[in-house]
């Protein structure tokens, strides 16, 4: 698949077959991940592979009880929980260089596209599930002080063909030339 591609047809999918996703699967798509760019190359995520479905029912317990992607984490071959050693992304010498003292979540959300993108390459589906009692799930994980539990990835072989993407905003509302309100489209 083209990157092109990849991009304009990857969906949230949220109904998964019976299917396992391959370790050499999983692999693939955390080896994707830990490519992406991150502030000074720190690479600061850590990801959890969860395959045991009791841990990941536990785990889908502390998902908002309207949250969506409940039944799929269920239901999905495994679940990757992503993880970011805090105070590391925006920082230098340990103290905050940056206005942005989460510059984490850039670094995290740029390697769980590139999972995404590559699980999509891959003929698999994933949803990023962020709406969550995270604390909860960190202590479930046992994930130690000095790292945020970020989103979890629920992987599986999808049980729809993906449908078609919600709209996006036109280029010419979000595009602006040297100054914010001249548009350049």
């Amino acid at each position: 698949m083209e990157l092109k591609e990849a991009i304009f047809t990857r969906r949230s999918i949220r109904r998964f077959t019976d299917d396992v996703v391959s370790d050499d699967d999983i692999r693939e798509m955390l080896d994707a991940a830990r490519f992406a760019p991150s502030w000074a190359n720190v690479q600061p995520w850590e990801f959890i592979v969860v395959r045991d479905k009791t841990l990941i029912e536990k785990i889908t317990e502390t998902y908002s009880p309207n949250n969506p992607a409940r039944k799929c984490s269920l239901a999905c071959s495994a679940l990757i929980v992503v993880c970011a050693k805090v105070h590391l992304s925006g920082y230098k010498e340990g103290a905050p260089v940056t206005r942005f003292d989460s510059w984490h979540m850039f670094d995290v959300g740029m390697a769980v596209q590139n999972l995404c993108l590559r699980a999509h390459d891959l003929g698999l589906g994933t949803v990023v599930v962020g709406f969550m009692n995270h604390d909860e799930c960190r202590r479930i994980l046992d994930v130690p002080a000095g790292y945020d539990v970020v989103v979890a990835v629920p992987v599986g072989k999808p049980a729809v063909a993906g449908k078609e993407g919600p709209p996006r905003k036109p280029l010419s509302e979000i595009v602006h030339l040297n100054r914010f309100g001249s548009r350049m489209m």
